[in-house]
Formats: C-alpha cells, sequence, structure tokens
C-alpha cells in the first residue's frame, strides 16, 4: 500500500522546501512531487507543517539506557540500542566498542554478528575504536590495552565478523602497511584516531588508504606554529572527519573552523556513553552534558543525542539547518558507501525524521514504517 506524507517542510540535499509530498511503498521512496499530486490510493498522512528529513545517522556510539556495549557485549545491549535512537530518530548508526581486552573485542563481534539477523533495521554494524591506537593519544582508553595490530588477528576478527565490522578507528603511524592494506581491501573504512602522527605522517596515510578522522581535535596532537602537527594535514588533505558538537569535547569556534576547512567532509558524531555498572572500566559517571570516568575524571562520552548535535550547530555555530542535517546524514552515508541513505529521493530507502521547530522528535520512519514517539 502507498503512503504519501504531505504538510511539511522538507530537508534534503542542503535545502529546505515546501509543498512537496513524499510517497512510500514497500520501505522505500517511489516519488517525491508536489502535495497537489498525491496519488488516489495512497493513504494521506498529515505532518503538521513540521520538518522531515531522512533519518540521522550516528557513526560512533556506544551504548544506551544503561547498556554500555563494551562491557554487556551481548545481544541485549544492541536492542537496546535500536530501540533508543530510534526514538531520537537515528534510523542508522555503527554500534561502538572502544579499547578492550582481545577476549572482550571477540565476544562484541560475535554478539554483533548473531544480532543482525534480528535487527529492527537501524543497527548498521561495529566501529571498533582500538585498541590499534597510540597510548601517548589515550584519552579516557586503558593504554594497558593498546598495541600494534597483528596481521594475523586483523584476519581473525574480520573472519569472525563475516562483514559486521564496518570500521575501525586505528593510529597509522604505528601500524604495518600490509595491516592497513589488508583492512583497506576488505572493505573497513579506516579512521585515524587517539594518533600521535606527525604533520608528514599525516599527509602521507590520509586518503591514501585512511579516509576518515575519528573525533577531530580530541586525542591527537594540537597545532603549534613552529611544529604544525597533525592537524594542518587533516585540513589540508580534507578526510571525512567526525565531530562531538557538545561544547565541551569541543568548543564551537572550533566547530566553525573545522566547519569552514573540511565542508561537506565534516559530520557528527555523538560519541555517547551510558552509566552502567557491569565491566572492567570505572563507571562513567555524569556530570552535566557530558561523561568521565573515575578515579581521574577523565571527560570520556557525552550524553548527545544526534538532533541535539544538530542544534548546536544551527544555534551555536551558526550553520545553516540543512546543511547541519546533511552533517548528520548525508556525509556519513556517503563515508560508509551507503547511496540510498541520507536523502529524501525516489529510490532512497524510507528512512525518516520529524522535528518541530524546537527539535523535539514528532515521528520516525524506518524502511517505510511510521513509529511515533
Amino acid at each position: 500500500m502507498k503512503t504519501a506524507l504531505h504538510n511539511f517542510r522538507l530537508i534534503t540535499d542542503g535545502e529546505i522546501t515546501g509543498g512537496n509530498a513524499v510517497v512510500i511503498e514497500d520501505g522505500k521512496i517511489i516519488d517525491v512531487i508536489a502535495d497537489t499530486q498525491i496519488p488516489n490510493d495512497a493513504e494521506k498522512i498529515d505532518l503538521n507543517n513540521n520538518y522531515l528529513a531522512a533519518g540521522l545517522i550516528d557513526l560512533q556510539v556506544y551504548g544506551s539506557g544503561g547498556k554500555l556495549l563494551g562491557e554487556i557485549y551481548k545481544e541485549e545491549a544492541l536492542a537496546q540500542m535500536e530501540a533508543d535512537f530510534l526514538t531520537q530518530g537515528t534510523t542508522g548508526f555503527l554500534a561502538t566498542i572502544g579499547t578492550n581486552s582481545d577476549e572482550l573485542f571477540e565476544k562484541v563481534i560475535i554478539a554483533a554478528k548473531n544480532y543482525r539477523d534480528n535487527s529492527i533495521g537501524n543497527f548498521l554494524g561495529l566501529h571498533l575504536e582500538g585498541p590499534f591506537l597510540n597510548p601517548l593519544r589515550k584519552g579516557a582508553h586503558l593504554a594497558e590495552f593498546m598495541h600494534k595490530a597483528p596481521l594475523d588477528k586483523v584476519k581473525r576478527w574480520l573472519d569472525l565478523g563475516d562483514g559486521v565490522i564496518k570500521m575501525m578507528t586505528i593510529a597509522p603511524e604505528l601500524q604495518d602497511d600490509e595491516v592497513i592494506n589488508y583492512l583497506n581491501d576488505h572493505g573497513v573504512i579506516l579512521s585515524s584516531g587517539h594518533s600521535n602522527a606527525t604533520y608528514k605522517e599525516g599527509k602521507s596515510f590520509l586518503n591514501n588508504p585512511v579516509r576518515a578522522v575519528t573525533h577531530l581535535y580530541n586525542a591527537m596532537p594540537q597545532m603549534h606554529h613552529r611544529e604544525p602537527g597533525y592537524i594542518p594535514a587533516i585540513f589540508e588533505e580534507r578526510p571525512y572527519a567526525s565531530i562531538v558538537a557538545d561544547g565541551v569535547h569541543v568548543d564551537f569556534a572550533m566547530v566553525r573552523l573545522a566547519k569552514r576547512e573540511l565542508g561537506d567532509k565534516l559530520f557528527l558524531i555523538t560519541d555517547a556513553v551510558t552509566e552502567t555498572t557491569e565491566g572492567i572500566y570505572p563507571l562513567h559517571e555524569l556530570r552535566g552534558n557530558h561523561y568521565v570516568m573515575p578515579p581521574h575524571y577523565t571527560l570520556s562520552g557525552s550524553c548527545l543525542t544526534m538532533l541535539k548535535a544538530v542544534q548546536n550547530c544551527v544555534e551555536h555555530v551558526g550553520i545553516d539547518l540543512a546543511e547541519a542535517i546533511n552533517m548528520a546524514s548525508l556525509y556519513p552515508a556517503q563515508l560508509i558507501g551507503v547511496a540510498n541513505k541520507g536523502k529524501v529521493e525516489k529510490g532512497c530507502i524510507a528512512d525518516l525524521i520529524v522535528f518541530d521547530d524546537a527539535y523535539k522528535v514528532e515521528a520516525v520512519v524506518l524502511n517505510g514504517v511510521i513509529k511515533t514517539t
């Protein structure tokens, strides 16, 4: 049966327009037409002049509702994440695990592979943030588990995951070329993070083949006028780069600078965690609008939602709403190679978010099924 959404302000591909209708059938957008041309056989749904945009895509998020994937490592954590993020308008996410033991990584990989067939549709795979990171830039990760990537381990994990590992954050300056090439050749998106790379090193591997940078500015060397460091290399080479736009992990002035330099390669992540009572890490503790890790209360994850990150970009950075939506949907979709997500166009999967002027989610569409929040 056809469904026609109408009476909304459409945000897609950097523009906001009115007078449209989106026709959905069998989980896909079959047309975007004038609202005067809605087919007679379509069920009409009035969206009350709210905004309609492509569903949001978060490529780095750790858990929700007290279930942190890297600590619980069970399918129930993924189910919790899917349910919670869907109510927030996130119709696609990479469940992320930070640096931990080999045993825990393998348990998470197995759980994610087993859960894949039971997913409601917004779990897109795994992002492994570690353990192949640089302990000099450990941030809130445990340095004792960080090490150079052995090729045999990389092969074993990819075989174990059977395609569920979509993205991996590594410190490229520490890895052998054969490891980097193997991951790239097997379709894993490589992102540089928790790296102590120099300007010269960054120029050598960014986009060749490291296509992304994890949480820009955080856990990397800072700029200096005599020793430029890694950040100017990022700005010059312009890989995709994620950023945590909460005003805590990154000051909004620095988000503005990154947007000016990286343009359509800068995308939003939440880097969100949750409080939990399980696992080897000290408890994440919520401090206002971010989390810290005892005993030293190191800044850890955020408590952002993707839509809140969009709102912050509009209200505190000065980015137009349509472009901020691109940063939360289109650009992450492009990075992970999903051509039928991130836009509201004919032929795209009908993953959509409906929200009002106060950035309150009013409804979410996942694979063509409308869910009110």
